[in-house]
């Protein structure tokens, strides 16, 4: 495919836009420098992050110049939500975000090429804005009908709760981003997500009103499972690229464990292999299924992108050495204990004597009964850091300190397929 378009359309990454027909033939003509903003609300970006950040790259790779935003004003701010008003955070906790957020996006684009990219903060030509200025310059080009019509701000004034003016003036503050950006650097497209398409189109008409141009917006659809439930949560919660609040096992984890249903949609929004690749990883998923190709091809190219090869091959070698595929000696204390984690190891407090193998069995939720850790090992089917339990040990033996993974750590397995494991306090 020659047309970014028409890859964007085939990856299912196009919800909305303004004036289709009229971008394309910008898009021909380009390059085009386009923005996507991204706010500090928290000290990471999201995996639905991703999807804006991987867009702004495929735009970059088919010849245009990207601005990515990092929100320092607005993430003073904060989008309103459907549920309520977002607590305020500390300008100097909104500043590191910031910065880490920063780091997060750079190594995704190129800074260096033949359309480099730049990172840019709207604090920069927000914080000497006098608030006069603000209304007089920039507040007199927007109506409240149009503002009032926007689904968040209608959906908040008629609950309890209502609105503050603050969250309402969010959508000027980001129509002001984007008529600086073109002022600046002629930008002409924002892309963002579908449930921002009323902060898109308010930098499109306030352009439109300002400048007398017309510029564009355009919108990926938000992402769904096919289960029901929320794209990017687990058990434990949001599914972070920073390594410290999701560990690389648990993100490749998320991918390899996607649903069959969903694997080649996603394959489609956040892999950069070609039609043809992921049409055979389509088909194996159809004629074998318990391969888990697709989500393997996917959980490791995502993994290599994120937090480099080297990383990804510690989990590899992890998820392998947990089932009885590799050494578990080989294996480093923080890729072990993220691998423990994921598989729900608790943490239990011991004397000098460690737990008995039955005990332990029992604390890790391999089994929910001592009676049933006795015959699991009677039966031959556990396992203590990869080597079967002899099916003749009496209910009281028990593993010695120097059994221990790095000081600490015990590997359980019941059978081939059921991981556990213990972590000493």
């Amino acid at each position: 495919m020659t047309d970014i378009l028409d890859e964007l359309h085939w990856r299912g990454l196009i919800a909305l836009s303004t004036d289709e027909q009229a971008l394309r033939s910008a898009l021909a003509a380009g390059p085009v420098t386009y923005y996507c903003g991204f706010d500090p609300t928290a000290p990471s970006l999201h995996i639905g992050n991703l999807v804006q950040v991987l867009t702004v790259r495929r735009l970059q790779l088919a010849g245009n110049d990207p601005l990515a935003l990092v929100g320092g004003a607005t993430g003073l701010i904060g989008d309103p939500k459907m549920t309520g008003e977002r607590t305020l955070n500390d300008r100097d906790v909104v500043s590191g975000w910031v910065e880490r957020i920063r780091k997060q996006i750079e190594p995704l684009l190129d800074f260096d090429g033949p359309h480099p990219a730049r990172m840019v903060n709207n604090l920069d030509w927000t914080a000497p804005l006098s608030a006069i200025d603000f209304l007089r310059d920039v507040g007199k080009h927007f109506r409240l009908s149009r503002m009032l019509s926007k689904e968040s701000v209608s959906a908040r004034l008629n609950s309890e709760q209502g609105i503050s003016f603050t969250e309402f003036s969010y959508q000027i503050l980001q129509g002001m981003d984007y008529l600086e950006l073109h002022r600046r650097y002629g930008c002409v497209l924002q892309t963002g997500g579908s449930d921002q398409w009323g902060n898109l189109t308010s930098g499109v008409d306030l352009i439109h009103r300002v400048e007398r141009q017309s510029v564009h917006a355009l919108a990926t659809p938000l992402i769904t499972k096919a289960d029901g439930t929320k794209f990017g949560k687990t058990e434990t919660g949001t599914v972070w690229l920073d390594p410290e609040m999701t560990s690389p096992y648990a993100f490749f984890q998320f991918w390899v464990n996607a649903d069959d249903r969903d694997v080649i949609g996603y394959l489609k929004v956040f892999s950069f292999r070609s039609q043809e690749e992921i049409a055979e990883l389509e088909r194996e998923v159809t004629e074998k299924p318990a391969a888990r190709s697709a989500q393997r091809a996917l959980a490791e190219e995502l993994t290599s992108l994120l937090h480099g090869p080297d990383e990804t091959a510690k989990v590899i070698a992890a998820s392998r050495a947990l089932f009885g595929m590799g050494s578990l000696d080989e294996l480093d204390a923080g890729t072990l204990r993220a691998a423990l984690d994921e598989a729900g190891a608790p943490t239990v407090e011991a004397g000098e004597e460690l737990p008995s193998y039955v005990d332990l069995l029992v604390q890790s939720g391999l089994v929910d009964s001592r009676s049933a850790a006795r015959r699991t090992i009677s039966d031959g089917g556990a396992y203590v850091n990869n080597v079967r339990l002899d099916p003749g040990l009496s209910p009281d033996d028990r593993p010695a300190r120097g059994d221990l993974l790095h000081g600490r750590y015990l590997v359980l397995r019941r059978g081939k397929r059921t991981v556990g494991g213990i972590a000493l306090a």
